[in-house]
């Protein structure tokens, strides 16, 4: 085999694993671009150190080794990512105030297909979707950096506790103690959204449900959209620390401050195991619509409970491969005309 060859297939084998490290390490660093850059690091040093690779693990077992040490290296300060409800107290409509916060705060939204690996078994994909939702991510940051790639690795990965203490350096014992403690913190610190049950794929009403969702927020139908929002509904808008709970508030908040999102579209994405959708708002200058947030749906039984719209839409709309414009309908010009 020759060099270029041997190149060539040693890149096909690191690639082969990249959307599960890709999700392992955004689990762990609650960032997308910061898991991309992780897993970018562990392809790199896994080249450069392949010939002292001596197979005594899997290949895939020693990759995750690299990528460990790469998010434990990036935790080292004590950085951890967060939603608007994990910092502040909700506020009511009356005090509302749009106050941004540094980009390195906030809990990221990653699209599914590139951190979900495909598979034929459904419950090791729901086991995969659940692990991404904005709920559990958040919970995962209340962790220590050890604590979170145990109950990952054995958890999310079900991987055996003598696999992960080897990956770690460490005993059996320490990983079981390790797990323990990481469920209890859970257990004693739910978050808001973990109630959330999201069928895969979406079953009927849930579908009839996100075609009203579209309908109401497209019209800006405020009647409507009550109508399908749970009454403690919460409404999240990173980068600002503001966020709403109730339909009064919300609907309140989209028809002042937010009424130039009236007349927008949406377009359907898979974020973080969710429904979601690109919101495109009108441009008044140019015609057309704008770029203007991700939206990550929460929904229990036949309500909406969770509405996350992440509006830093310069990184969120490349991410997800979305168009940074759409035109006009024909039809609309004609009616604007």
């Amino acid at each position: 085999m020759t060099n270029s060859t041997a190149t060539t297939d040693l890149d096909a084998r690191l690639e082969a694993h990249r959307v599960e490290l890709t999700g392992y390490c955004y689990r762990m660093l609650g960032s997308s671009f910061e898991a991309e850059d992780a897993v970018q690091d562990t392809m790199i040093r896994a080249w450069r150190s392949f010939d002292r690779f001596e197979g005594r693990s899997s290949l895939r077992s020693w990759l995750y080794r690299i990528a460990t040490n790469v998010c434990l290296d990036m935790l080292a300060a004590g950085k951890k990512r967060a939603r608007p409800m994990d910092l502040t107290e909700s506020t009511p409509l009356s005090r509302a105030a749009l106050s941004p916060r540094p980009d390195h705060t906030w809990l990221e939204p990653v699209p599914d297909a590139r951190v979900l690996p495909t598979t034929d078994d459904p419950a090791e994909a729901a086991v995969a979707k659940e692990s991404v939702r904005l709920a559990f991510m958040a919970a995962l940051q209340q962790l220590p950096p050890k604590q979170r790639a145990v109950l990952v690795l054995r958890e999310v990965l079900a991987w055996r506790a003598s696999e992960v203490a080897e990956l770690l350096d460490t005993s059996v014992a320490s990983v079981n103690s390790a797990l323990q403690r990481a469920r209890a913190t859970l257990a004693e610190r739910r978050q808001p959204g973990a109630e959330a049950s999201v069928s895969d794929p979406l079953d009927e009403e849930q579908q009839k449900l996100l075609e009203r969702y579209v309908a109401a927020f497209e019209g800006y139908d405020m009647s409507a959209l009550t109508a399908l929002l749970h009454e403690d509904a919460v409404m999240t808008m990173p980068p600002f620390d503001l966020w709403l709970t109730g339909t009064e508030d919300i609907t309140g908040f989209m028809i002042t401050l937010g009424a130039a999102c009236a007349g927008s579209r949406l377009v359907p994405v898979q974020v973080n195991g969710l429904p979601g959708f690109a919101q495109y708002k009108p441009d008044p200058e140019a015609g057309g619509f704008v770029p203007w947030a991700v939206q990550a749906l929460e929904v229990s039984g036949d309500r909406i409970t969770g509405f996350h719209c992440f509006l830093d839409t310069e990184r969120w709309f490349p991410l997800f491969g979305l168009p940074l414009r759409l035109e006009a309908e024909p039809d609309q010009v004609e009616q604007d005309a």
